[in-house]
């Protein structure tokens, strides 16, 4: 595993480390691990040089947030292969090796992840990748194994390697080449769908991702932004418009753009019904936010379209997600 490095962004996340930092150490097969600090201020920095003093540790002076954070340290890992893994995420023994051996044998794929389980529920799928992610056509994500909401119990329904249209950021191989040659990850999405920006790109320039379920690790969740977080919330709704409007091609995103402002000021208001009424203005602010951000990425864009090839990559699908799943009430990925 001398061609892999892991790579851990750690931000205040001592606690997390502590407990899962041990397993990656023990169970990835002689691969380098890396930290790279993000301006931690609890302690972080020093317990990792204290108690392992034999890691590698890249520390920051300040918070880049997720994407940056990544670009600024994975300029400083020289290697083929990149583990982009969360820092609250548990690695059994044996899970490296299905996602190093297959990127070994296919030179087209770019980049997998294996199948993630919740750490909390281990029989369940976890929110942040079940078992590989999927588009539907207004630009809502969903996974094997989670579809909105509705996450579903593990009994080895998705057991199969699968092409996929993104992978989760929790626990991200990708070759090196790959992700400098696309850009790598866009430090101005801060954190959350940066990895399916991506891998968007990725995919419209005719690579491959897949979801490998031989290889299964287990997620927290949450360890950052709890899934109730306002500020989560806005960067969810802004970056999902950010990710449309530089990937979708032009005789789509207006029409896409117009129908997704709509269901936002929908789920606004239903979050104003469900008594969040700070999340409801996450939403709002989302939407401002987008509309003063988008010319900076008119340039992206451009360059984004000129460089594509599948204006629908494989897993973007043909189908309405909202409809699917509380009108006609599908809420399983093997049900669509």
């Amino acid at each position: 595993m001398n061609k892999v490095s892991v790579v851990i962004l750690n931000y205040n996340g001592q606690k997390l480390m502590q407990q899962y930092l041990p397993t990656v150490i023990a169970n990835s097969c002689g691969a380098e691990i890396v930290v790279a600090d993000n301006g931690s201020t609890d302690g972080s920095v020093e317990w990792l040089t204290s108690t392992y003093p034999e890691l590698r540790v890249i520390a920051f002076d300040k918070n880049y947030g997720f994407a940056e954070g990544y670009n600024q340290a994975l300029k400083l890992v020289d290697n083929e292969y990149y583990v982009l893994l969360n820092s609250d995420v548990r690695t059994p023994e044996g899970w490296l090796s299905p996602l190093f051996d297959y990127m070994e044998t296919h030179s087209e794929c770019v980049a997998c992840q294996p199948k993630i389980r919740s750490e909390h529920e281990p029989e369940k799928f976890e929110y942040a990748g079940a078992s590989g992610g999927f588009m539907d056509i207004y630009g809502y994500p969903l996974c094997r194994g989670r579809v909105m909401g509705y996450i579903e119990t593990d009994s080895n329904q998705y057991d199969t390697i699968k092409e996929i249209f993104w992978a989760t950021g929790a626990c991200l191989m990708i070759r090196s080449k790959a992700y400098w040659d696309a850009g790598g990850l866009d430090g101005r999405f801060f954190a959350h769908q940066e990895e399916i920006d991506l891998c968007w790109r990725l995919k419209a320039r005719g690579s491959s991702i897949v979801c490998i379920p031989q290889s299964v690790v287990y997620h927290v969740g949450g360890g950052s932004l709890g899934y109730e977080s306002p500020f989560k919330t806005k960067l969810n709704f802004r970056n999902n418009a950010l990710l449309l409007y530089k990937n979708l091609s032009a005789d789509r995103y207006w029409w896409t753009y117009l129908f997704r402002l709509l269901l936002d000021w929908v789920a606004a208001l239903q979050m104003l019904l469900q008594n969040k009424p700070k999340n409801a203005y996450a939403v709002i602010e989302a939407q401002i936010e987008f509309i003063k951000m988008r010319k900076d990425f008119k340039i992206d864009r451009k360059q984004n379209l000129a460089l594509t090839k599948y204006k629908k990559p494989s897993g973007l699908l043909n189908l309405w997600l909202i409809w699917q799943v509380y009108i006609n009430k599908k809420q399983k990925y093997s049900d669509l």
